[in-house]
This record gives C-alpha cells, sequence and structure tokens, in this order.
C-alpha cells in the first residue's frame, strides 16, 4: 500500500452557493479553494457541469476551468465532465483546446453524457436534439478528431455510464 504523499489527490467542485450567498462569492470560495488545495499537494482539481441549480455555480464549465487554471500555478483543472449531450463537439474542443494552449499540460476534460439537468434547460442547451443512443460515442469520436491527435501524455477518456 503507497504511503498518503505518493497517492494523488484530487477534489470536485460543485461551486456551491452558500445560503444567503452570492454567485460570485461561490466562485471567489472555489479560487481560494483550489489555490488552499494547490499548497496541500493536490494534483488535480474537478469542476462539474450543472444546470438551471439556484445552489450550484458550476455551469459554464470551460469558464470556471479557465479562472481556476488562471488563479493556480501547478494543479490540473479540468471538468469532472462535460455533459457531451448539452454541447456540439465543435464548441467543447474550441473551448478545451483554447485552455490547453492557454495553461499548457494543466487542463484535463472529463466527458459524460447524462443531460445534468432538467428537460427543458436541456432542450434550451442543445434545443429540440432528440438524442439517440449512438448519438455519444459518435460525438466522443468527433470531438477526438477536432482535438487532434494526443500529445505524449494524453489520453483520451470517455465513460458512456458517467453521469447516468
Amino acid at each position: 500500500m503507497p504511503a498518503l504523499p505518493q497517492i494523488a489527490l484530487s477534489m470536485l467542485d460543485l461551486v456551491a452557493v452558500r445560503e444567503g450567498g452570492t454567485v460570485a462569492e461561490a466562485l471567489a470560495i472555489s479560487l481560494r479553494t483550489a489555490q488552499h488545495v494547490e499548497a496541500l499537494g493536490f494534483t488535480r482539481y474537478w469542476l462539474a457541469e450543472h444546470h438551471n441549480m439556484p445552489g450550484i455555480a458550476s455551469s459554464a464549465t470551460a469558464v470556471l476551468v479557465g479562472h481556476i487554471a488562471g488563479g493556480t500555478r501547478t494543479i490540473r483543472v479540468g471538468s469532472g465532465g462535460v455533459m457531451l449531450p448539452n454541447h456540439a463537439p465543435l464548441v467543447v474542443a474550441e473551448a478545451f483546446g483554447t485552455l490547453a494552449e492557454l495553461y499548457p499540460g494543466r487542463i484535463d476534460l472529463g466527458l459524460g453524457r447524462a443531460p445534468g439537468t432538467d428537460g427543458m434547460t436541456m432542450r434550451a442547451l442543445r434545443r429540440d436534439r432528440i438524442e439517440r443512443e449512438d448519438d455519444f460515442p459518435r460525438d466522443v469520436a468527433e470531438l477526438q478528431h477536432l482535438l487532434g491527435p494526443a500529445e505524449p501524455g494524453q489520453r483520451l477518456v470517455a465513460m458512456p455510464g458517467a453521469g447516468t
């Protein structure tokens, strides 16, 4: 069994809005938390995608990943996960490809297939798109193509059951 210092630790943040608090305060707390766990030696800081939930401020995952990466120095920052049914693969590739260029070697993209929200919000995100079972693998393949070949140390892991 490895000693605790040899275990890579990660944190998942929903960016909770505290009772009586504001979204701006929740975002500031998340940044301070990321800075704190980075100082403690954590290796990854994940942000979850949730939409139309008043107590959760992590709907714009790529924006938050950039905010946290910009306020830290070494910790890897990523999505725990972007729900691919909510986004066109091109939009995800552009956002995370840009983040990877801004913060080389520090950006992670986790994917899931659940809508992560209610039906009304899901329709607002992807309009009247009807998702079929084979859409997720096809969207992952398209995203992989758009992001281009993996560089050394990079890999794509998409878990079809994630978020369901």
